[in-house]
């Protein structure tokens, strides 16, 4: 069974860091594509960084592109979303993601969330 437990979400304020870490169990993790997604209430959930099996090749949502950082460490099964200067509008939930077919995370499979909240 698939497991993706997060955490290091908390309070922070603007222009702070915080370090999500993601750890996985029950799957090869070094043959996913791993991800970060984040809810804020009333929204939908939107895509936050990506990075590929090897973790040579990440991506971004504008909005983050050059304050976050996502890493892998597969020898340890985990990922990482190192965010620095943070605004209010960074406050969600934030999920990571396993996607075992690369195919945009449609049929991945989901942690239970670690809040973020980032007070002005």
């Amino acid at each position: 069974q698939v497991h993706l437990v997060e955490s290091g979400g908390g309070l922070v304020q603007a222009g702070g860091s915080l370090r999500l870490s993601c750890a996985a169990s029950g799957l090869t993790f070094s043959h996913y594509v791993m991800g970060w997604f984040r809810q804020a209430p009333g929204k939908e959930r939107q895509f936050v960084a990506t990075i590929s099996r090897t973790g040579t090749g990440t991506d971004y949502a504008g909005s983050v592109k050059g304050r976050f950082t996502i890493s892998r460490d597969n020898a340890k099964n985990s990922v990482y979303l190192q965010m620095n200067s943070l605004k209010p509008e960074d406050t969600a939930v934030y999920y990571c993601a396993a996607d075992r077919r690369g195919s945009g995370y449609e049929d991945a499979y989901w942690g239970q969330g670690t809040q973020v909240t980032v007070s002005s």
